[in-house]
């Protein structure tokens, strides 16, 4: 399975005057949590980071560090996420049929959640993986701010990433996207603009975008547990010494 990172935006909101998956989480930097998931996948075998050239050095550097076995290349971001994606797509090696799409931002996925997707796109044409929305949700006029009305819950999903799509269908979608001038948020939107189908795939509570400083700390909390658990379920299959 192909991957592509999208990691090419500023931290604006979050109050940086760099790119924010720089930043540290507990002493790693943003992006060395997204590749170390993606490493720990069974499934991924190449990983295509998508960056603004004053950053390559800095994400080169991150890689070096982190002593990956898989290859990981680096892809000149666009001005939005929209045409980063579609430079990524045209870097991808010609024998990718499918690849999968992850902000660089989602930084706690697990590699299982990496897994479940790459394995999911593989009898289906897109998908997104996302979480049921567990408030009630208002949709409001922006202008009078008054509430129009209430959608119902039920059918309330909160997208995320990974995303995943057939290549080829995915860059018809981008071309028309572009000819037509769309601006989307995510790839599954273009998808629906197409009328194609995109697939649901169980995302992850804690698989949260790191865009204000109030996430950065909800991601310590939620890595810190993490880690404890993981280092308690390792001390639990340790051998007890016999006296």
């Amino acid at each position: 399975m192909y991957l592509l990172i999208p990691a090419a935006g500023m931290g604006r909101r979050m109050g940086s005057s760099r790119n924010k998956l720089l930043l540290t989480l507990l002493d790693k930097p943003l992006i060395a949590w997204t590749l170390k998931a993606a490493e720990a996948s069974q499934r991924i075998h190449w990983i295509g980071v998508i960056c603004q050239s004053e950053d390559w050095v800095d994400f080169q550097e991150i890689v070096t560090n982190l002593s990956l076995t898989k290859p990981v290349h680096f892809i000149l971001g666009g001005a939005t996420r929209q045409d980063s994606v579609y430079n990524g797509l045209q870097s991808l090696p010609t024998m990718a049929e499918r690849v999968l799409i992850h902000d660089g931002a989602r930084c706690l996925a697990t590699p299982e959640l990496f897994d479940r997707c790459a394995e999911a796109i593989l009898h289906c044409q897109g998908l997104i993986s996302a979480v049921p929305v567990k408030d009630t949700i208002k949709v409001v006029n922006h202008q009078t701010h008054l509430v129009t009305h209430t959608p119902d819950r039920r059918q309330l999903w909160a997208a995320q990433t990974p995303q995943g799509f057939e290549v080829k269908l995915l860059q018809q979608c981008h071309a028309e996207g572009r000819r037509l001038c769309w601006e989307v948020t995510d790839d599954a939107a273009l998808f629906e603009q197409c009328q194609l189908p995109v697939q649901i795939v169980q995302g992850e509570e804690t698989n949260l975008k790191v865009t204000t400083p109030v996430d950065l700390a909800l991601a310590e909390v939620i890595l810190r547990q993490r880690l404890g658990e993981q280092l308690r379920q390792s001390l639990g299959t340790m051998p007890t010494l016999r006296r």
